[in-house]
């Protein structure tokens, strides 16, 4: 029996404690929507759903439940098509989810191929690939996240407070940080003492909003949120105000975080999606016991966002589009775009075909679609493994109208 160009798929969630509890979680509730086999429990934190063939956790047809990989191997230039079979093989090389986060994920680094490879041969288990991992994030609500360094001069006025001179390396006579000043900065702020964490963070939270300057006074609203989620003795909550941009996106923006590139999101409902992999570092946010290694972290972190608005990814026009209701975001590497169609109730879209596979998922509204000869009923957490070469015919009859988003490689 031939084998269908779009394929509804059943995924799966993990429940990561910084995910949101039960059903006020969006990836349990899109999770539910499609999976039959699928139960939310009310003392579950539900942190992300993953689509696609990572083996940890992979995607199944929803209809037969067959491995949504083993149907790839099975039919790798139907369905793949040999310009990315060429590139990456028969395995996607990307990977979509849908977080949900209630609280700040570890503060983070993905280390990047060379890394990777090495991390993989000595600790497979723990790094469980050898690709690297740059990202992006698409804002389905308000985002709020941790990403890249504060501008220099933004740095260097916190720095001359008499509390955080100590992690400056000696012999420093001030001025604005180079990058390798902030390296140690970083790494002498992840090593401190629980007690000189909790010192610090005592000290800072006498400050006055006058004292840190008005593009900075978010710090004394942040540090006691951090403080109840993690403690007053986790480095993190140091390195993330004191050194990272904090932005907060709306709904439908989207940043694009590079290998090596230092994170923590903090809340919002996101749509994720990376370069095949699941390696990361991580050194805050989270116990002693679950972090890496200091020196290794600081030593492959890169210095090199010192702007706020460089991790916006802007959200293009689509040549896929017919009709101009289809944008994309396309990051600066060659593993994946990701299209996202929105249609009011009764407008149509025809997205032009793909040469190469792709991750297609509603997150709003429902609607009917056709596509490669067959007819479906799309709805808010359908997700559907499409086929290069097939164009898809969306139109939304949900007074909420239709959000369908497309993660490809081509």
């Amino acid at each position: 029996m031939p084998v269908q160009s779009v394929i509804p798929l059943k995924c799966y969630c993990n429940n990561y404690p910084w995910g949101n509890q039960a059903a006020a979680s969006l990836a349990a509730r899109m999770c539910k929507a499609h999976n039959p086999d699928f139960t939310i429990e009310a003392d579950k934190c539900y942190a992300e759903m993953w689509m696609a063939t990572y083996p940890e956790l992979p995607s199944y047809a929803l209809d037969s439940g067959e491995d949504l990989q083993q149907i790839l191997n099975n039919n790798k230039e139907k369905l793949i098509g040999k310009t990315v079979l060429s590139k990456f093989g028969a395995d996607l090389p990307f990977l979509p989810k849908i977080l949900s986060i209630a609280k700040a994920l570890p503060l983070q680094i993905h280390p990047n191929i060379e890394l990777s490879k090495k991390l993989h041969e000595e600790d497979p288990e723990n790094f469980t690939d050898t690709n690297h991992k740059p990202e992006i994030a698409v804002a389905l609500s308000k985002f709020e996240v941790f990403v890249g360094f504060k501008p220099k001069e933004d740095i260097q006025k916190l720095m001359e407070l008499d509390s955080l001179k100590q992690f400056l390396p000696s012999g420093d006579a001030g001025g604005e940080p180079t990058n390798e000043t902030l390296k140690k900065v970083c790494a002498n702020m992840l090593k401190a003492s629980e007690d000189t964490v909790k010192e610090v963070e005592d000290a800072l939270a006498k400050l006055t909003k006058e004292q840190l300057g008005q593009n900075q006074s978010y710090i004394l609203d942040l540090l006691p949120r951090l403080q109840a989620q993690y403690t007053k003795a986790d480095p993190g909550t140091l390195v993330a105000l004191i050194l990272m941009n904090f932005l907060t996106l709306s709904a439908g923006e989207a940043l694009y975080v590079p290998a090596d590139g230092i994170h923590a999101y903090l809340s919002g409902d996101i749509v994720e999606c990376m370069a095949r992999s699941n390696n990361v570092l991580n050194t805050g946010f989270c116990p002693p016991a679950e972090r890496n290694s200091i020196d290794l972290f600081t030593k492959v972190l890169t210095f090199k966002v010192h702007d706020p608005k460089e991790p916006i990814l802007q959200r293009l026009d689509s040549e896929k589009s017919s009709s101009g209701r289809t944008a994309a975001f396309k990051p600066p590497m060659s593993e994946f775009n990701m299209l996202v169609t929105e249609l009011q109730k009764g407008e149509q879209e025809t997205v032009k075909p793909v040469n190469g596979p792709g991750i297609m998922f509603v997150t709003r509204g429902a609607g009917d679609m056709r596509a490669g000869g067959d007819a479906f009923q799309p709805k808010e957490g359908s997700i559907y493994f499409v086929g290069q070469g097939v164009d898809v015919e969306l139109n939304a009859s949900s007074d909420d109208g239709l959000t369908v988003y497309r993660a490809y490689a081509e």
